[in-house]
């Protein structure tokens, strides 16, 4: 038996599609670190992981991955990672989270890989191609490997020949904070990177064959610039035509540095119909892609908005829509449910004891403290994030 306290390093994030995915820390924190709509990695030095330091990470998961194949002969599952295994393996004493990291990733196959933290293609070219060699030459079951990256560092840095000897190493995806693609809000926002880089960032990494998933922030424009966020967004988007548009819904936290804006009156938050009219309106004038647009994240109010362009685009408007054809009663019941976990689809509005339960909830709470449904929204919100 190997030592069940073997750890290796993980980061503190990943996309919501990666919730199976082995998680690999090439890089340490953010190399820009000053968005002000972010609060990850703030007071957190950027750090490149060196090939060694990579490498013994990769060998531990190995020993890892070894150990609970033979837990699984131990326990006469004849090395199957099963549903039960794994259990075992979340409610015993003597297993870390790096133990039940991987048996997760074991169960779901092995396939995926998500390369941490937040602008892995910041390090040198060749060590991530080396350490991302290495680690599918010690899995090589891995099919797809995605990574977080900055636009200007893919714009200014690399290559396309780097991105090209990236993805035969086995990159496979690469997910993009976009958030704009408006000059001032990218500014405003201290994104440190402009519109036109974004754009050429994009392009390149289309070129070079890596599936692009584009981020874009609904509620970045506030009250004051929704309408220039939302055009000049697709804007990009239609330069780039990305793989995959993902939405992201806009919450402030106190610390952000974003929250100052907001308390100098700087910056007016949108309510949760403001965003839901400027993602209309961007979704409207995305012309001539063919991206699949997703809103995979529980921040999102409208987690329907999903579909592939051009083909399903009259489909996904028609949601937003439905939104707005409820009644305000409906609205609020939805808003609540959907923010409490309960609801994923308008259309679960039409469970009439569900309903019920919720109307009785948010009559009780109003009766007690007016205004303490739209506060709970608001405080539930924040959980998400």
């Amino acid at each position: 038996m190997t030592n069940r306290a073997l750890r290796y390093e993980i980061g503190p994030i990943r996309p919501p599609n990666e919730a199976y995915s082995l998680l690999v820390r090439f890089t340490r924190n953010c190399s820009w670190n000053q968005c002000a709509f972010c609060h990850i990695y703030k007071e957190r030095k950027f750090e490149k992981r060196s090939f060694d330091e990579i490498k013994r990470d990769i060998d531990t998961i190995k020993e890892i991955a070894d150990d609970i194949k033979q837990i699984s002969w131990e326990k006469g599952c004849g090395g199957a990672i099963t549903e039960t295994l794994v259990e075992e393996i979340f409610t015993s004493n003597i297993h870390n989270e790096c133990y039940k990291s991987v048996a997760v990733w074991l169960y779901f196959g092995g396939k995926h890989v998500f390369i941490q933290d937040a602008n892995s293609l910041a390090m040198n070219p060749q060590v991530f191609i080396d350490s991302l060699k290495y680690l599918k030459e010690t899995f090589p079951t891995i099919d797809r490997v995605t990574s977080y990256a900055r636009s200007r560092t893919i714009a200014k840095r690399l290559t396309i020949e780097d991105l090209n000897n990236m993805k035969d190493a086995g990159l496979t995806r690469l997910h993009i904070g976009l958030e704009s693609g408006n000059n001032f809000l990218l500014k405003f926002m201290n994104k440190g990177v402009t519109k036109a880089e974004h754009i050429e960032c994009g392009r390149k990494v289309k070129q070079s064959g890596i599936e692009l998933s584009e981020y874009v922030v609904l509620g970045m424009g506030g009250r004051q610039w929704w309408q220039e966020h939302a055009l000049d967004t697709a804007d990009a988007l239609n330069k780039i035509n990305p793989d995959f548009i993902r939405f992201r819904t806009l919450k402030v936290l106190k610390t952000m540095p974003l929250y100052e804006k907001l308390q100098n009156k700087e910056f007016i938050l949108p309510t949760e119909e403001d965003i839901l009219i400027e993602e209309r309106l961007l979704i409207e004038h995305l012309e001539g892609i063919t991206s699949y647009i997703k809103s995979d994240h529980i921040l999102n109010l409208l987690e329907e908005v999903d579909g592939k362009l051009p083909e399903d685009k009259e489909k996904i408007l028609s949601v937003i829509d439905d939104y707005f054809s409820l009644t305000p009663e409906q609205k609020v019941t939805y808003r609540f449910g959907r923010r409490s976990g309960i609801y994923r689809s308008i259309n679960d509005l039409n469970d009439e004891l569900t309903y019920f339960r919720i109307r009785k909830a948010i009559k009780e709470m109003e009766e007690k403290e007016p205004g303490s449904v739209e506060k709970t929204i608001s405080l539930l919100l924040e959980n998400y994030i």
